[in-house]
């Protein structure tokens, strides 16, 4: 299946979930006595693949939350704002809410460009409402005290990796950016790292065709590929590797999703590490198993670590606004995330540092080159 194809069912896949019962359309007003929590994603071309995951996660927690009664007896609306991932879109997002006295918070927003567009909003001021959860892969923004992402970012996961491949007597990495907007989001991050890490860096930046690009790399080229970008490319570009003699492993981050990589007929001589800042999607953790069980009983939906991760997100806002103390309003509520409490969800341990992030847990799986996943 194609790229376009992968995409527009991740569109239907959205419409079928905005079209759900008990799914709140954005802009719609929340019912009297309803709470609101509000879920900003990106449904760009390039973001989907993230986003709807992410968004169905968040979907089923927040639907379990209100059969068990939701916040002390108030049903949680759950609203979806919906965004090509223009700076534009967003901010026509965020007004809808912005004076909305129900919206206590917003939570999990997805992708990464887009968690850091709006903690950089919120950094410069103009965002007054806490910003719980979010996608924020990007290691190298600052965090302001109303902003507080859970996740581990790019630079632990790279991190994690590559001390997989520290056997090999890694000195060199190469990075693989799927697109130009991917290049000049990241690049600057990455060579951040890199250097931290020691490592010589080779970049690549992506112009136009993977598959070519993958057949046009050199002896030269470091046999350890870190690829910027999402599931779609990076399966163009390991087609393109098919016909390399020399044996390269790829370091992929959390947007690629490896069971879709092979759906997608990714080529299957190379072997691939994807990294994941939640646990794996069959661990046998609480949290992990009332998520498969919510998600099976809900959706349609295979388990996948981006979708756990939207889970995630939810329980943890759900735990902070059930924990405030006296009136539950946008003020108290913010004032409750600010508290930046640890927290256990379920096995997945939550506890801020003085960076104000909470994130050095990684996982990591594995697409061997027979195509198993391992991990």
């Amino acid at each position: 299946m194609g790229r376009r194809q992968w995409l527009q069912r991740a569109s239907l896949l959205a419409a079928a979930a905005a079209a759900a019962p008990g799914w709140a359309q954005p802009g719609k007003p929340a019912a009297s006595g309803n709470l609101v929590v509000a879920q900003p994603v990106d449904f760009s071309a390039a973001q989907q693949d993230v986003s709807k995951d992410f968004l169905i996660g968040s979907r089923a927690a927040w639907q379990d939350i209100n059969a068990h009664g939701g916040i002390r007896g108030r049903r949680v609306e759950h609203l979806a704002l919906e965004t090509d991932g223009t700076p534009a879109s967003l901010r026509a997002a965020l007004a809808g809410v912005k004076d909305n006295p129900s919206c206590l918070a917003l939570s999990g927003s997805a992708g990464d460009q887009l968690a850091s567009q709006i903690a950089a909003l919120s950094l410069q001021g103009g965002l007054n409402i806490a910003h719980a959860a979010p996608w924020l892969q990007n290691s190298s923004l600052a965090v302001d005290d109303n902003t507080f992402p859970i996740f581990a970012a790019r630079q632990e996961q790279i991190a994690h990796a590559l001390k997989t491949l520290s056997v090999m007597g890694l000195k060199a990495l190469g990075a693989v950016y799927a697109t130009p907007r991917d290049h000049s989001a990241y690049h600057v991050e990455v060579e951040r790292i890199a250097g931290a890490l020691q490592l010589q860096l080779q970049s690549y930046p992506g112009t136009g065709d993977l598959r070519q690009m993958g057949q046009k790399l050199k002896a030269d080229t470091p046999a350890v590929l870190l690829f910027v970008g999402g599931t779609p490319e990076l399966a163009e570009f390991t087609q393109g590797l098919q016909k390399e003699s020399r044996q390269r492993y790829i370091v992929a981050l959390a947007d690629v999703n490896l069971a879709t990589l092979m759906q997608m007929g990714a080529a299957r001589s190379t072997p691939i590490i994807a990294t994941q800042p939640v646990p794996l999607a069959n661990a046998s953790l609480p949290v992990v198993r009332q998520f498969r069980e919510t998600l099976a009983r809900l959706f349609d939906e295979p388990p996948t670590p981006l979708s756990l991760a939207g889970f995630i997100a939810a329980r943890y806002t759900y735990e902070v606004l059930n924990g405030v103390d006296g009136p539950l309003n946008r003020q108290t509520a913010l004032a409750g995330f600010q508290r930046r409490a640890s927290l256990n969800i379920g096995g997945f341990r939550i506890s801020f540092n003085a960076q104000r992030r909470s994130g050095t847990y990684v996982t990591q799986s594995m697409m061997t080159m027979d195509g198993r996943l391992i991990g």
